[in-house]
């Protein structure tokens, strides 16, 4: 959420900051609602200052003069509950409008309409040249009785799999590795609910506008987390924070939901974008100072490419274009692996930093000791790995000839030192 002194001070930056999202939200009537809200308030501290000093002179006054007063008591009375059904019927409106004013975008973020207009920044590592015509990760998959999407789909319906035998392993050795990397870098590692109360949802930023994606409860008015995302920034809501605790880095590995509404036909083929993944989430909570989240965000940044450098999967990395960031993002940075099978670099990761945005959403605060003022935090988030997205590079750039997978060297110790996946 946006301080609404900001929009008030700089309107014209927060429209800008809407259309270069592609958001749709009514600044105009935002600050109309605004002007008549604090006007309406100023009002009701009038009428109570004014009944407060009749209340007073009251017992003082003549019969004649108590009479009197008590009709501008009884007008007053009136005024105020008029004022009072104004602010009933006029603050859900705002309080709606508020949560839809997007952050705007950093300065050095490019202006695009879409994810076709992101910008590459570098590539790592190289692409593999095969001297065989390579399989895809679902061939392989089926050859070696490691995925088995068919029954998949019979069970649960459609973007649905099961991992078997040796995938299953890779699956959560890649996870595990993942995991362990940044327990070695300094990030406390949580276990999180994947049940969560429609407050965190919107504390993070992901209602209102992500409603369609995301499995909902509704007998008992929770939703099936789409990352470990929501949970580890909302662990601390609601609280002030002793500065000396900043920052909190929090590692979580939790199964993924997403309902890909909207995503008919597009991506259906094998395990890119399915319902039900795991995944290894990052989250940074900090002092509210931009030097501080502007380097968080490269060293979340950083922590993802160690994992896949140690992988050794070619990638690139892209600066994501406005029309591309989503509501609360000030900049983001995607990884994308090479995938042969889609014959192009794909999303595999995405840095996020959002300044104040969700911890104003959350009230999440810190006692600041050099002002000994509660600020805001200013928080941030990366992928670290998810599978089995990610066992699509790793199948196809490590296959064989004869169809086997060789099982990446970092890999190896956490499956009991296999080297290879054969059919068995």
């Amino acid at each position: 959420m946006i301080d609404i002194k900001e929009i008030r001070e700089n309107p014209e930056r927060f429209k800008k900051a809407a259309k270069d999202k592609n958001i749709d939200v009514n600044i105009d009537r935002l600050i109309d609602l605004d002007n008549l809200l604090r006007g309406t308030r100023n009002t009701l501290q009038i009428i109570a200052t004014q009944k407060n000093q009749i209340s007073k002179k009251i017992p003082m006054l003549t019969e004649i003069e108590k009479k009197l007063e008590l009709g501008f008591l009884s007008d007053f009375k009136k005024q105020e509950k008029s004022s009072e059904e104004v602010i009933k019927t006029h603050q859900p409106e705002f309080d709606s409008l508020m949560l839809l004013v997007p952050q705007p975008a950093d300065d050095d973020v490019p202006y695009g309409k879409d994810d076709t207009e992101n910008k590459e920044i570098r590539r790592e590592g190289q692409v593999r040249q095969f001297d065989f015509k390579p399989k895809d990760h679902v061939q392989l998959g089926v050859d070696l009785d490691i995925i088995d999407i068919e029954r998949g789909v019979k069970l649960a319906g459609t973007r649905s799999y099961f991992l078997k035998g040796d995938g299953a392993k890779l699956h959560w050795a890649v996870l595990q590795f993942a995991m362990d990397v940044m327990i070695a870098r300094g990030y406390k590692p949580m276990s999180v609910p994947l049940l969560m109360r429609d407050e965190a949802m919107r504390g993070t930023g992901y209602y209102p506008g992500s409603e369609e994606q995301t499995y909902r409860m509704e007998k008992d008015e929770v939703n099936l987390a789409g990352t470990a995302e929501v949970p580890l920034t909302a662990y601390r809501m609601g609280e002030i924070l002793d500065e000396k605790e900043l920052p909190i880095k929090f590692a979580g590995m939790s199964t993924c939901f997403r309902r890909e509404a909207g995503a008919a036909g597009k991506d259906t083929y094998g395990l890119y974008r399915i319902h039900q993944f795991d995944k290894v989430e990052q989250v940074v909570i900090c002092k509210n100072s931009i030097e501080e989240s502007n380097k968080y965000h490269e060293e979340i940044l950083n922590n993802s490419e160690v994992v896949m450098k140690a992988l050794e999967l070619p990638y690139r990395i892209v600066a994501v274009c406005t029309g591309d960031l989503g509501r609360g993002q000030a900049k983001k940075y995607d990884i994308e692996a090479w995938m042969p099978s889609r014959n192009n670099y794909c999303e595999t990761h995405s840095a996020s930093k959002f300044y104040e945005f969700q911890a104003r959403r959350m009230n999440l605060r810190y006692k600041d000791t050099a002002t000994k003022k509660n600020l805001f935090c200013h928080t941030l988030n990366n992928t670290v790995i998810a599978s089995p997205r990610v066992l699509i590079p790793i199948m196809e750039l490590y296959q064989n000839a004869d169809g086997s997978i060789t099982v990446p060297k970092v890999l190896q110790p956490y499956m009991g030192g296999q080297e290879r996946i054969t059919k068995t």
